[in-house]
């Protein structure tokens, strides 16, 4: 058997090796119950907010992956406490979030979405996701989360809107914290600082991916013909989000505009496969319900808004706690005065559902 060394070498040559018996790359048992997906929950139009999430979920859907979705807002609510988490039934797997793991395990599953592909396809399949997590993440996380107008303005007003109170007031500024961690693991600079040149590179080597990827596509409805692969699923995650977030800077959202194939392509994606989110909402203010998610509908919304304040405040006491910002002494009264007290100390449990 051969063994994989890196899981892009499992997508381009695991893909050919998946023993699915049907032309279409995936069969199912219709009596199976169906795979359950967290992701952050969508808004602009877009089934999610996420490049990761979009990827995972536009490749279940070129898949035929029958997922039970939760578009959410809390990460801490996954399986995983980051978001997308696929929760699967085997014990000795457990809950995956890294994307191409996610896609690994629908593959095992019979999920296949790059079944007909050649040896020659497979191999571009692997240089261009390459190129699209050496070239255009780095920018996409640097417009998002580290351009100082975006972020201000766009990024992390957004999360502070949705995520629930109070953890709005601790999750955006640690996701962002986490991002600029990303872009510097990706770069391979630790010392990494955002400034003016840092910028310019990124941009530069974004604009020359997406010029590269809109030459690749051409005219074709998807990267290898008419039907959609494990490229198109992750080059719409990372071009979506540029086309449809509205942005006070935006350099890279200008060029892929200009790129009327690439523009196209991911309109007809959104359309074809998520049909109830490819239109824009008629107002910014509109709120969008998580689909096949119970977690803040009613008669638990009320409920789940205590949990969420009682949990957050308990783990902000228990850092503080830790750290010994916080210290707490025992103060016996003197035998004389007064009987010492007995202090019934009680577990205390936080179940959420």
């Amino acid at each position: 058997m051969r063994s994989w060394s890196t899981p892009a070498e499992y997508l381009v040559w695991g893909a050919h090796c998946c023993p699915c018996p049907c032309p279409s790359g995936h069969t199912s048992d219709p009596m199976a119950a169906p795979l359950e997906m967290y992701c952050w929950k969508g808004d602009w139009g877009l089934p999610s907010v996420d490049t990761d999430c979009l990827t995972v979920l536009a490749y279940a859907k070129f898949a035929g992956a029958p997922l039970k979705v939760y578009k959410i807002t809390n990460p801490w609510r996954s399986p995983t406490g980051v978001l997308p988490a696929l929760k699967t039934a085997e014990k000795s797997i457990g809950s995956l979030s890294k994307p191409s793991n996610i896609i690994i395990h629908l593959r095992k599953q019979k999920y296949n979405a790059d079944y007909d592909l050649s040896a020659k396809e497979g191999a571009d399949t692997l240089a261009f996701v390459s190129l699209l997590e050496e070239k255009l993440l780095p920018a996409l996380i640097y417009t998002q989360w580290v351009d100082s107008k975006n972020y201000v303005d766009v990024t992390r007003r957004w999360y502070a809107e949705n995520i629930p109170f109070p953890l709005n007031f601790l999750l955006p500024n640690r996701i962002h914290t986490q991002q600029l961690e990303r872009l510097r693991l990706v770069r391979g600079d630790p010392t990494l600082e955002p400034g003016e040149q840092l910028e310019k590179e990124l941009y530069h080597d974004a604009l020359e991916c997406m010029t590269l990827l809109s030459q690749r596509l051409g005219s074709h409805k998807f990267f290898f013909g008419d039907s959609p692969s494990s490229l198109d699923a992750y080059v719409f995650g990372h071009l979506a989000p540029l086309l449809k977030i509205k942005l006070p800077n935006g350099k890279l959202q200008q060029h892929l505009n200009s790129l009327d194939n690439l523009r196209q392509y991911c309109t007809n994606i959104l359309l074809l496969y998520f049909p109830s989110e490819g239109k824009e909402p008629p107002s910014r203010k509109v709120s969008v319900h998580p689909e096949g998610s119970d977690f803040d509908s009613e008669p638990h919304k009320r409920r789940n808004q205590i949990l969420s304040v009682l949990f957050a405040l308990g783990s902000m006491l228990g850092y503080a706690i830790l750290t010994g910002i916080v210290s707490i002494q025992q103060v016996q009264a003197q035998p004389a005065l007064a009987e010492p007290h007995h202090v019934d100390e009680r577990g205390e449990e936080d179940e959420e559902e």
